[in-house]
């Protein structure tokens, strides 16, 4: 019971620090523009070594005058997108780690509830961390393959991208982990209580 939840502490710690390196840099996504390399994240976009803050999809949509429908459409997606991406990670982020305080109070075996199982809790925290993730990146992969991409010629992912995929695994195994660690504690507890 032990190894699982060690394992699954590890995993839910790993994966938590790489949603937050993953939310804040940016490094999401490189492009070849204007004959120099750009790259962007969820919060800035960096060009020929000086970095923007991504101000147009923080607050309330600009209003373009003279701009058709489709164009004010097409800017109200693209706002919507990358706020609905950093929310989720965000979220991931806040419920990732509402997961370990649980996973560590598992190992104290502590509750002032008889029936209330904190590796439980850990193990559905951890669930909840990865659908946020899985949502964010959903989101972002999704917006960047069919609109961003075919915008910029020469593009790719790039590592703060991977990084989030790779916590969404982490988060993924970590809820595996601590729900195998609470069967077995229900198991050993039913087969005790005999």
């Amino acid at each position: 019971m032990y190894s699982f939840m060690g394992g699954a502490l590890f995993c839910a710690i790993i994966g938590n620090i790489l949603i937050v390196v993953s939310t804040a840099t940016d490094y999401w996504m490189q492009y070849r523009l204007s004959g120099s390399y750009a790259h962007q994240g969820l919060w800035r976009y960096c060009m020929a070594n000086k970095c923007y803050i991504q101000t147009a999809s923080i607050g309330a949509p600009k209003v373009v005058p003279l701009a058709s429908e489709i164009t004010g459409a097409v800017l109200w997606f693209v706002q919507a997108y990358w706020n609905a991406t950093r929310a989720f990670m965000i979220l991931s982020g806040m419920a990732c780690f509402a997961g370990i305080m649980a996973g560590i109070l598992s190992f104290a075996h502590f509750s002032a509830f008889e029936r209330f199982s904190h590796s439980f809790a850990a193990g559905i925290m951890l669930f909840i961390s990865t659908l946020f993730v899985l949502l964010a990146m959903a989101i972002y992969t999704g917006v960047t393959l069919s609109f961003l991409g075919k915008r910029f010629g020469d593009w790719r992912f790039s590592w703060s991208c991977i990084l989030g995929w790779v916590a969404m695994l982490m988060t993924f195994f970590a809820g595996i982990l601590y729900m195998c660690a609470h069967r077995l504690y229900e198991s050993r507890r039913v087969v005790g209580s005999r």
